[in-house]
């Protein structure tokens, strides 16, 4: 079956799928649909995330269901919202042409009395996470008497993130007649013993391994110090222009910190974790689909369900505890036969977690050094000219007489021109900054505490330190800060209690210390906002602009206030 054409589906599937732009079936398609179509036994499906699995199961399904019942014939469980909401709309594309099936998500995060109204449409699928259909039975909403396929997607992650009881509840509720199919990038021994209790002799395929990595996909690390680490990651992003990227972080705290960061230096990024609504969650990963944000920071839990073709890059800017997370994670870019680059930006303590990795994957991943001011400028020059020679289409039109005379100047010149207007706000950025990779000895040193005299007196300094800045704290209700000589710190006179956010702050400094002269902009440090005031830091050169122009302005009406903080 090399071709979706040789296989026995309808003519409204395979008008449907055609239009989608599918034409040759992946491995796992080329083994499930002929096994769905023809056996009556459970499967057990061993394939990684992005191989086609949901057309694996769906399309199958989808040619033998009884469009003229209103009962439901198939459940599809997976551990997110997100993946679950994805899979919805994958079988509704799939399913345009036959115009009597129904489809519907169920999920947390969402109104449940919307969900059990939308079931008052009897759909024959339902695609859902364990949590949200327990509470579904429980108010007797979902009925699975009737149902003749069960699919578990993703079982070993449902499984990881706690779902064992919701989802052996789940199966209680349903008859034993049905087919259960079980499709899982691992085999752990949970999934075993789920498999062993709930299927029947089931079949096997299985293709490649969760271990299995992509050969067109370069692997690279970098060791930076804790206090290293943002400024790191910047120039990381600097030196790779044009990029398509998400940066993974372990916890929900410090994905909304780097992505709090990359905004603050002016990036187009935004983060996605578990503490943000689900509005909020659809709103990010529509604006990152559309590439109205080009780095996407997010927890590898948030992250599934999002299935992109397109990424240039990976970026961990923590380590998994997980090899096989490490290869999930790096999967996600080379897809679609183009080559991807994962990068993994290491304390130096982490070099053993590292090593694991390497053993375990047996991936070659190359040690690269931090770069300089001047590589980076370099490899933005590259930049401007693959953006400037890519097909781009005329967003306008205007009269050629309007370009000066260019005649006196040679392409070269013409060029420079342009690269030092285009790239100077960068150049003059780290025009004085220290190469990173010549302070990786003095960081190991700070983030492994120096020697024992060091860290003795070190200690000492800081107990002096935090008793003052204790002090301060309690005076302005400030957290305790480490000096930066080259920015300064203010207290500002609004707050939580004025609907203040982060934004407003950044919008709020950008015009304040505007000054006409120059289109650089202040480099902007922590911002921290309280009930009744906040702090923020700025570059210190733009010190006298922010002072004499933030009592000029008004935020919602209100007098602004900024007094050097002590």
């Amino acid at each position: 079956m090399n071709l979706f054409t040789e296989t026995n589906l309808s003519p409204d599937i395979l008008k449907a799928i055609g239009e989608l732009g599918y034409e040759s079936p992946t491995e796992i398609q080329k083994q499930t649909i002929p096994f769905i179509l023809s056996d009556i036994r459970d499967l057990i499906a061993l394939a990684q995330t992005g191989t086609g699995k949901t057309a694996a199961f769906s399309l199958p399904i989808l040619d033998m269901i009884d469009e003229t019942s209103r009962k439901i014939q198939l459940l599809v469980l997976c551990p997110t919202r997100e993946l679950c909401l994805q899979i919805a709309k994958d079988i509704k594309n799939y399913s345009k042409y036959m115009k009597d099936i129904k489809t519907t998500a169920v999920y947390g995060g969402s109104s449940i009395m919307d969900q059990m109204r939308s079931l008052k449409d009897k759909p024959q699928i339902i695609v859902g996470t364990p949590g949200r259909v327990i509470d579904l039975i429980n108010r007797k909403a979902l009925d699975f008497s009737a149902i003749h396929w069960l699919v578990l997607d993703e079982a070993d992650e449902m499984l990881s993130m706690g779902f064992k009881d919701e989802l052996e509840t789940i199966l209680s509720e349903t008859p034993e007649t049905k087919q259960t199919f079980l499709f899982s990038a691992t085999m752990s021994k949970e999934v075993e013993r789920i498999s062993k209790n709930y299927l029947t002799k089931p079949h096997r395929i299985s293709v490649g391994s969760i271990n299995e990595v992509k050969k067109n996909i370069k692997h690279e690390y970098y060791v930076a110090g804790y206090r290293q680490k943002k400024e790191a990651l910047k120039r990381l992003i600097d030196s790779n222009p044009n990029q398509y990227s998400i940066i993974f972080c372990r916890t929900r705290m410090e994905t909304q910190e780097v992505a709090d960061f990359l905004m603050q230096n002016g990036y187009a990024a935004d983060a996605l974790h578990g503490d943000l609504s689900q509005a909020q969650r659809d709103t990010v990963m529509k604006k990152f689909r559309l590439k109205n944000i080009d780095i996407l920071v997010a927890t590898d839990v948030a992250a599934r369900g999002l299935d992109v073709n397109s990424l240039t890059h990976v970026i961990h800017y923590s380590l998994p505890d997980d090899p096989e997370v490490f290869v999930h994670r790096s999967g996600r870019t080379g897809r679609a036969g183009k080559d991807g680059i994962s990068i993994s930006l290491i304390k130096p303590e982490e070099s053993r977690k590292l090593k694991q990795i390497k053993s375990v994957t047996k991936i070659e991943i190359n040690e690269a050094k931090i770069p300089t001011g001047e590589d980076i400028i370099k490899a933005q020059v590259g930049g401007v000219f693959e953006s400037l020679f890519e097909i781009h289409e005329d967003f306008f039109e205007f009269d050629d007489s309007l370009i000066p005379d260019l005649s006196a100047f040679t392409k070269e010149e013409l060029a420079h021109k342009l690269l030092q207007f285009q790239l100077k706000d960068l150049a003059l950025y780290y025009k004085d900054r220290h190469d990173l990779a010549e302070q990786k000895m003095s960081s190991r040193d700070d983030d492994r505490g120096g020697s024992r005299r060091d860290r003795e007196r070190g200690g000492r300094d800081r107990d002096r330190g935090e008793r003052s800045e204790r002090g301060e704290r309690r005076e302005r209700g400030g957290k305790p800060r480490r000096k930066n000589e080259d920015m300064v710190r203010f207290f500002f006179n609004l707050g939580k209690k004025d609907q203040l956010k982060k934004l407003d702050v950044l919008d709020i400094i950008n015009k304040a210390t505007s000054n006409g002269k120059t289109k650089k902009r202040a480099e902007i440090g922590d911002i921290e906002i309280l009930e009744k005031f906040s702090f923020f830091e700025i570059e210190k050169s733009f010190k006298g602009d922010l002072l004499s122009n933030i009592s000029t302005m008004k935020f919602r009406g209100k007098e602004m206030r900024a007094e050097e903080a002590n």
